[in-house]
């Protein structure tokens, strides 16, 4: 599950938005497909009403092509998960979608985030060193489909105005619009789902 951006059309209009209930047939699709091990209906409702969590869809249309989401551990963001539709891969969705789940982390106290992607996972490792992560060591076999190790990645510094530089530049190089609906006035940042997942691989 190779799931990088690439240039999107130009006039792609993308909406990104809280997850709520509504959108999880739509998300549980992506998650069969993306995922060896989906998450259940259940999964996902229980962790919907769990404080600490911050997840996002994006839409095209009425249709949802990706979610991300973020679990805040104390001042940690870990980034616990981000699908695209593999029709919709290559079209900036994941930027649009980590950038949303970002600044609602840094909104929810995050100082510092993590997060494990496959070792053999180069895509999602470029997008994320694109977006401030480094390596910080390893998991050995951390996924349970195929005992596959996990790169643990980390971004300091994310509530400095370089970093913030650095969301606007890469959000901004991707071709076409992107809305934020049903967040507050200040932005990303309801805080919904989600706990540490193995099965997690990245962009």
């Amino acid at each position: 599950m190779n799931r990088v951006d690439g240039l999107a059309p130009v006039g792609l209009a993308v909406t990104v938005s809280p997850m709520r209930r509504r959108h999880l047939r739509a998300v549980l699709a992506i998650e069969t497909k993306v995922y060896p091990k989906p998450w259940s209906s259940r999964l996902f409702e229980d962790e919907l009403a769990r404080s600490g969590r911050v997840y996002v869809v994006a839409r095209v249309g009425p249709s949802v092509v990706g979610y991300a989401g973020v679990l805040m551990i104390a001042d940690d963001g870990h980034i616990a998960t981000v699908a695209v539709d593999p029709a919709w891969q290559r079209h900036g969705i994941a930027t649009r979608l980590l950038d949303a789940v970002i600044r609602g982390a840094i909104r929810a106290g995050a100082n510092q985030l993590t997060l494990e992607v496959r070792m053999s996972n180069a895509g999602a490792q470029e997008l994320y060193r694109r977006f401030g992560f480094a390596p910080g060591g390893a998991r050995k076999a951390y996924y349970a489909d195929n005992g596959e190790d996990a790169l643990v990645m980390w971004a300091h510094d994310i509530t400095e105005p370089a970093y913030d530089a650095r969301m606007q530049e890469l959000v901004s190089a991707v071709p076409g619009t992107t809305a934020h609906q049903g967040f507050d006035a200040a932005g990303p940042a309801d805080v919904h789902r989600v706990g540490s997942d193995p099965r997690m691989d990245g962009s």
